[in-house]
C-alpha cells in the first residue's frame, strides 16, 4: 500500500469518502503505476521465504511491521498483500488476503519514495475535485457555454491529465 487509509483520512477532500472507496481507488492506482513504470519497488534486501498455512504465514523477519506490503512470488499465492499483524512468538504474520496453503511463498518487502506517495496523494485530489469535469476546457455560466477539448494520448495517461503523472519519470525501468 502506498499509502494507509488512516494518513488519507487525514487530508480534508477524503474525509467524506468511505474507507472502501479509497482502498479501491488506491489499489487502482497502485496497479497502474507499477505497470506504467515497470518497476515492482522491492527491498530485496528484505526478503524471505516461508510457507503459508491456513491462510497465514509461517515464520517472519523482524523488518517487518503492520502495515508493510510484500510482494509475493514463486508461489501459488502471487501478488501484493499487506501485513495486518505479526505474532512474533508463534511467529505468524496475518496478511489482509487469504493465502493458499503452500509450502514456499518468497516475500519482498515493497516500499515507495516520498515522491511517489505526494504524486498519489495528487492524484487522488484530482481524482475527487476534477473526475466528473474530464473532457471539458471551458465553461461559461452565463447563455451556457461549454467547450470540450480532445482526450488523446498527448494529454492525458492511464486517466489522468499527463501533467500529473510527471513524477513517474524517474521511477520508469526498461521493458525487455
Amino acid at each position: 500500500m502506498i499509502i494507509s487509509i488512516a494518513e488519507l483520512k487525514k487530508i480534508p477532500e477524503f474525509s467524506g469518502i468511505s474507507d472502501s472507496i479509497l482502498q479501491r481507488k488506491m489499489n487502482g492506482i497502485e496497479e497502474l503505476i507499477r505497470a506504467y513504470t515497470n518497476n515492482n519497488f522491492q527491498n530485496r534486501n528484505i526478503r524471505f521465504s516461508a510457507p503459508s498455512i491456513n491462510g497465514v504465514i509461517k515464520g517472519h523477519l523482524s523488518y517487518l511491521k503492520v502495515g508493510d506490503t510484500l510482494q509475493i512470488t514463486d508461489s501459488i499465492n502471487e501478488g501484493l498483500v499487506v501485513i495486518t499483524a505479526i505474532d512474533r512468538i508463534n511467529r505468524i504474520i496475518t496478511l489482509d488476503k487469504e493465502l493458499y496453503d503452500s509450502n514456499t511463498n518468497l516475500m519482498t518487502k515493497v516500499e515507495y519514495p516520498a515522491s511517489i506517495v505526494d504524486g498519489v496523494i495528487n492524484l487522488l485530489q484530482w481524482d475527487v475535485q476534477n473526475r466528473q469535469k474530464v473532457g471539458i476546457q471551458s465553461e461559461t455560466l452565463s447563455r451556457h457555454s461549454v467547450t470540450y477539448f480532445a482526450q488523446d494520448e498527448g494529454n492525458q495517461l492511464m486517466g489522468y491529465p499527463s501533467t500529473l503523472l510527471g513524477f513517474l519519470k524517474p521511477y520508469c525501468k526498461a521493458r525487455f
